[in-house]
């Protein structure tokens, strides 16, 4: 190997192609050997853990799948989760510097002057033998009262959407973490080798909305096979599956197996991870072009089934609709389904809003976590109902006006889980009189988080992944476990 010398100052084409195949080779084998004495530690303490899906866990999982109802834009606690009949009577009145607490405001509203209260116009009952509380909005939920484990004291550290929806989905305000979905791809894997371990469903939204952005699915620095695969709302559910005129199935099978012989040399010779994965995406694009079109037909459902969702059931890229679907990806093996419903921003017309919203979701929702039950898959499915923040209990915009709203509210807000090894018929935590501060048992992002991977036999703490010399977790450097939650 020649080498760079004051008699030698400089080295062939040739020359610098071979020495840089060799430092890149020894630089991989030197990794590799790092990586095989790893991966003998990993197999010894496996020894002990549970195997879910061929993978193994810290501990015994009460949930082997995860179906993400995320409410994209801060649906409003006040109105729909956390009752403050005491605010009627002060309806109008200032909301007291005692309760703010200098608390940052977006600009939205840090600049009116006065923050009038405003309270919710909705009535809310107790359902349940439990006695949950929920708003008129929600009666399909509300009936559900007995299998729901609602959360009052959420918190977050985000007061615009986009920093709080990343936290929310990737454990980090900032871009480029790994979300939710596909940590859970790579710690678990996958139990359908046709189908992808983690599917994305968007439905709902008006122009000017917030948008979503694919690294809220994305897979950051971990095997890029772990990112959610979007499911389309119109035509075919993905795109460009189906082999084009010509070419059938033997000779797209021979194709393949080409490509695949042509990567792995690749990777033999460079190393790079990356080539395997896209192995993998090339066979799992082959197993979904027949696993995508039964998925997506309904025509053995039953009558009562469909009419369980409701009436959009049927129409392409409803929430209703996305509803089924998860449950019927979950069924056949998906690990993480992320439903995304958009246009909670209440900033104006919130009454009008959140009517809308509710009669697009309330009803689908709830029938979806039924659906589950009596399927038997609950146990085992957990479901997550919840935005990236709440909404404040001021006005935005004159409260003697119609056209008024609420602005984001991080302080404290409420999301519900079910099945999964949650504890079913539970309200967790206090608010004030306000819904603005929490009283006690406050759970934050981490914290959640930390909890859902504990359900799914994961310790948060030991789930991560080396990046640029640093140990990458979904909970940061935060995180506990809320025992209060589990069943």
């Amino acid at each position: 190997m020649p080498a760079l010398s004051p008699s030698c100052p400089e080295l062939t084409l040739q020359q610098l192609s071979a020495r840089r195949h060799w430092l890149t080779t020894a630089g991989y084998g030197v990794g590799l050997a790092a990586l095989a004495t790893l991966l003998r530690t990993s197999t010894q303490a496996a020894e002990k853990h549970v195997a879910v899906g061929g993978q193994p866990t810290h501990h015994p999982p009460r949930a082997k799948r995860v179906i993400f109802l995320c409410q994209s834009g801060g649906p409003s606690q006040l109105d729909l989760f956390d009752p403050k009949p005491g605010l009627r009577a002060r309806h109008g009145e200032e909301l007291p510097a005692s309760i703010r607490q200098g608390q940052r405001l977006t600009t939205m509203t840090s600049q009116q002057g006065s923050w009038p209260i405003a309270a919710s116009p909705f009535a809310f009952a107790r359902h349940g033998k439990c006695g949950m509380e929920f708003s008129e909005l929600l009666p399909h939920t509300a009936k559900l009262a007995d299998d729901i484990c609602l959360i009052r004291t959420a918190q977050t550290e985000a007061i615009n959407h986009d920093p709080g929806l990343t936290l929310l989905q990737t454990g980090s305000q900032q871009p480029g973490r790994p979300s939710f979905g596909s940590w859970l791809s790579y710690g678990l894997g996958t139990d359908n080798e046709n189908l992808p371990a983690f599917v994305v469903m968007i439905s709902g939204g008006e122009p000017g909305d917030q948008p979503l952005y694919g690294r809220l699915w994305g897979s950051a620095f971990l095997p890029s096979q772990h990112q959610g695969v979007r499911l389309r709302g119109e035509g075919d559910l993905i795109p460009y599956l189906s082999s084009p005129p010509g070419v059938d199935v033997a000779t797209r099978r021979r194709t393949l197996d080409t490509l695949a012989a042509m990567n792995r040399l690749a990777q033999t010779q460079h190393g790079d991870l990356e080539t395997l994965a896209r192995v993998q995406q090339y066979e799992l694009s082959a197993g979904m072009q027949a696993a995508v079109p039964e998925l997506a037909d309904f025509s053995q459902e039953k009558p009562e089934t469909l009419a369980a969702y409701g009436p959009d059931v049927q129409r392409p890229g409803s929430y209703a609709r996305n509803c089924l679907l998860a449950r019927r990806l979950v069924e056949r093996g998906v690990r993480f389904v992320q439903l995304y419903h958009r246009d909670w921003d209440h900033h104006t017309k919130v009454e009008a809003g959140l009517k809308k919203q509710t009669a697009a979701t309330d009803q689908p929702s709830a029938a979806l976590v039924q659906d589950l039950k009596q399927r038997g898959l609950l146990d085992d499915t957990l479901v997550i109902w919840g935005g990236e923040f709440g909404r404040a209990a001021y006005s935005q915009g004159a409260l003697d006006s119609p056209t008024y709203g609420r602005d984001h509210h991080p302080r404290c807000f409420s999301l519900w889980l079910a099945g999964g090894g949650t504890r079913p018929g539970y309200v967790h935590g206090r608010t004030d009189d306000f819904s603005y501060n929490v009283i006690d048992q406050p759970v934050r992002i981490h914290d959640l988080h930390a909890t859902l991977l504990h359900l799914l036999g994961i310790d948060h703490l030991q789930l991560t992944h080396r990046s640029q010399g640093h140990d990458f977790r979904l909970t940061d450097v935060a995180g506990n476990v809320v025992r209060e939650l589990l069943a």
